[in-house]
């Protein structure tokens, strides 16, 4: 890259990239980054997980490499974490591009190496292929959905790394499952008592005991689209997962915008309901985030959309401000839900 060379001599730990500002960083392809797990958080963290197994007698030791973002390929007993989290500069970026930084913290990014790693020991114990998994769980060769619309209120799915994920397809179950059973003190026999979902956990530990100290059938080292064979730029990296998370479908939301808000003559003097969101964005995208997991740039492209829809209809608030505002962001909160993709192991939330 041009003008580089002297940044490139004298960063430490060949991380030449360091200095540059965010519009010179993005035309830096993800292959030159030099980054390692080693040395960084994800190391303390990745082994934390591992001990976590250790503690239950599973002799699994899933490997970890860098991608582009979260996800355990099928047939690997392994897990691609994204590179961002290899280094605060690229957190930086993440944030700036993104609104926000998926596994950023510790809390968080635990939570999603403990579903990670429930998708990697299926893998590595072929757990799949059983009559009582598919039975309690359902196939893995259902297709997944381009998008799911999640039942908020039920109590057939745990719960753990969003509100309803485990909903989008049997394997993110299995998965969501794995990660709340493994989780310490997560006190899943008191949390889930009653709910149907207790049935899953129950084969969960059972499953678990019947496979500890024994050692998995697939054991390989293999990996996919690790770091240091992605071509693209940081910038283009960027841009399809813009595109990937701001897609909009209008048609999804008039019939929830009219049950909220109203064209009707005698609603004519409220305030307009485009307005109102403007005016309430920052906060509802807020709460909806921590409810959902979900990167702010998504939710900020369903409220534009929804802003832009509610103004091309005139529509105007019905019901007192805070009213409103709950029943809003209930709205939205499914609506988000119903925008996430969920490529196959490509999406840990």
């Amino acid at each position: 890259m041009a003008g580089t060379t002297s940044k490139r001599s004298s960063s430490k730990e060949g991380l030449w990239w360091l200095e540059l500002t965010d519009e010179q960083l993005l035309k830096v392809r993800m292959c030159d980054l030099n980054l390692t797990i080693a040395g960084t958080a994800l190391e303390a963290r990745t082994a934390r997980v591992q001990q976590e197994l250790d503690d239950r007698n599973l002799t699994f030791r899933p490997h970890f490499w860098l991608s582009d973002e979260w996800f355990s390929p099928d047939g690997i007993p392994g897990i691609a974490i994204p590179f961002y989290l290899a280094h605060p500069r690229l957190e930086k970026l993440e944030r700036a591009q993104l609104l926000e930084v998926e596994g950023g913290d510790e809390a968080w990014c635990l939570k999603i190496l403990r579903h990670e790693v429930g998708h990697a020991i299926e893998n590595a114990y072929r757990l799949r292929l059983r009559k009582q998994r598919r039975k309690v769980f359902g196939r893995s060769s259902v297709p997944y959905p381009e998008y799911y619309s999640p039942r908020p209120y039920s109590k057939s799915f745990v719960l753990h790394l969003d509100p309803w994920y485990a909903q989008s397809h049997p394997d993110e179950d299995f998965a969501e499952t794995f990660a709340v059973w493994l989780t310490p003190h997560s006190r899943w026999q008191e949390r889930y008592n009653g709910w149907p979902a207790f049935k899953k956990l129950e084969y969960m530990d059972q499953l678990m005991q019947e496979i500890a100290g024994k050692e998995a059938p697939v054991n390989n080292s293999r990996t996919l689209d690790s770091l240091d064979t992605l071509s693209k730029t940081l910038g283009e990296h960027y841009a399809t997962r813009r595109q990937k998370y701001g897609k909009e479908h209008p048609s999804f939301y008039d019939k929830d915008l009219r049950f909220l808000f109203s064209d009707r003559a005698e609603f004519a003097k409220n305030q307009l309901a485009s307005r109102f969101i403007k005016r309430k964005q920052r906060g509802i995208r807020s709460v909806v985030s921590r409810w959902t997991g979900t990167y702010q740039y998504t939710i900020d492209k369903v409220l534009e959309a929804m802003i832009v829809r509610c103004s091309e209809l005139g529509l105007r608030l019905m019901y007192p401000e805070e009213e409103t505002l709950k029943q809003f962001t209930v709205l939205l909160t499914v609506q988000t839900m119903n925008y996430l993709h969920s490529g196959r192991h490509r999406v840990a939330l």
